[in-house]
């Protein structure tokens, strides 16, 4: 039996430059496909979500995030990229257990979702054992999201059932092409392991066809120059997702756009951890658009909302900076709010290898969408349609959808027993940091 949802009368945002913008439309979903897009749409037998001073968005797609760091959020707020390293991935990381991971996992998961995030890469650099990994696919598929889930080896040197079990893990949970789930690997990559670790995963994840994201131009580890040693090697290419990129040289920047590659960018974290400078302008000079991450609610919020604005803060101070340098001043803004509201959807989608299937309001991909009360006081009225949706966060998100199934209503989660989700989070937090101190 067809089911269908009509969202109607609402600011349709649809990302998509065909349609374009709908100051009063309509969307209709059927079997969790979006089939219409339309200022009007007559349908007597679906549901009806009313859309009136909503709007309507899709879902949002962070390409970068470590699930698995939700219960110990705040944490790593006044730490430096050596002191995350130091006490997060070499102290904290080996306390976790499978249990541990799989609640991390759900509630960030869930967290997402509440904020409009309904596609997440969860770079899971915490597989210290196969159970590790059934458990953080668990909760990533018990939250209801779309997700890429990145086998991430925490430290090296792998371990002798590392290459085995991500086999394992890719045929098990992740054959069903229409599932919410998809797979791909997650490198530590040559500036924080053995080059011959990152070759091993590039080998594997080209053997699995799926794409791989690694970490480049983190800091003064990116003095390795690690996409000039995959550039020599021949081996850059269009299924690889590259993170951070700050410290990476213009040069690598055009090499990678020259291959295809895609880039993630979290410019909160990097300016707080001392990655280097968000490159978000110079990414672009090299033709690349880049798609955007929260990396750790241990050191920032989960709202990409705020990542949209910590892009464009950042972005057009240092654009600014460079003019009054010269004793100039820009005659006009070289980013805009409807680059960032593309960066947080179809090129979060597009890096991810999901485009054609979400990212954008258009008939055919799959009913991921968002809807934005404006009638709150932060957002009312809505005057400039992207700068509105930068402005948002969590508070105005009313309602999400994943795959035409609602998982958000009137601004509240459903499906889960949060309470209980909560005392579970609340038992792994303090058992990860027993006898630990900041």
């Amino acid at each position: 039996m067809t089911t269908r949802t009509l969202i109607t009368g609402g600011i349709v945002f649809s990302v998509d430059p065909e349609i374009g913008t709908l100051p009063r439309g309509d969307v209709l979903i059927e079997d969790g496909v979006i089939r219409a897009v339309a200022h009007e749409i007559p349908v007597t037998d679906a549901r009806i979500v009313d859309a009136a001073n909503r709007i309507v968005l899709p879902g949002l797609v962070d390409t970068h995030r470590h699930l698995w760091q939700a219960a110990v959020r705040q944490i790593a707020a006044d730490w430096t990229l050596g002191q995350y390293v130091e006490q997060m991935l070499l102290q904290l990381g080996p306390r976790f257990t499978p249990d541990d991971v799989y609640v991390a996992d759900l509630l960030g998961a869930i967290e997402a979702l509440d904020s409009g995030i309904t596609t997440i890469m969860d770079w899971s650099h915490i597989v210290r054992t196969p159970e590790h990994a059934d458990e953080a696919v668990r909760g990533l598929a018990e939250s209801g999201i779309r997700a890429v889930f990145g086998y991430g080896n925490p430290w090296s040197p792998q371990a002798d059932w590392y290459r085995a079990d991500v086999v394992r893990v890719a045929e098990r949970y992740f054959s069903a092409k229409d599932s919410l789930l998809t797979f791909a690997i997650a490198s530590l990559g040559p500036e924080f392991g053995p080059v011959e670790e990152a070759l091993i995963d590039l080998e594997l994840a080209r053997e699995l066809d799926v794409r791989l994201s690694t970490h480049v131009g983190v800091g003064l580890l990116g003095q390795v120059r690690s996409v000039t040693d995959l550039h020599r090697r021949g081996l850059l290419g269009p299924d690889l997702v590259y993170v951070h990129c700050n410290t990476c040289t213009d040069e690598e920047l055009k090499m990678i756009a020259d291959s295809g590659g895609h880039v993630s960018l979290s410019p909160r974290v990097e300016m707080q951890m001392g990655h280097g400078y968000p490159a978000t302008g110079r990414v672009r000079a090299a033709g690349l658009e880049p798609s955007l991450s929260v990396d750790v609610v241990s050191g920032v919020g989960g709202s990409l909302f705020a990542e949209m604005r910590g892009t464009l803060e950042a972005e057009r101070g240092w654009q600014n900076h460079l003019a009054l340098s010269r004793g100039e001043t820009l005659p006009e803004l070289t980013i805009t709010a409807a680059d960032v509201v593309r960066m947080a959807t179809i090129e979060g989608a597009r890096a991810l290898g999901l485009d054609d299937r979400i990212g954008s309001i258009t008939p055919g991909k799959q009913a991921d969408l968002v809807l934005l009360d404006v009638e709150l006081p932060n957002l009312f009225l809505v005057n400039h349609l992207p700068a509105a949706v930068t402005l948002a966060d969590s508070q105005n998100v009313e309602a999400v959808f994943v795959a035409g199934e609602q998982v958000k209503a009137g601004g509240r989660m459903l499906r889960h027993d949060l309470p209980a989700l909560r005392e579970r989070v609340r038992s792994s937090r303090d058992g990860l940091l027993k006898n630990w101190s900041l």
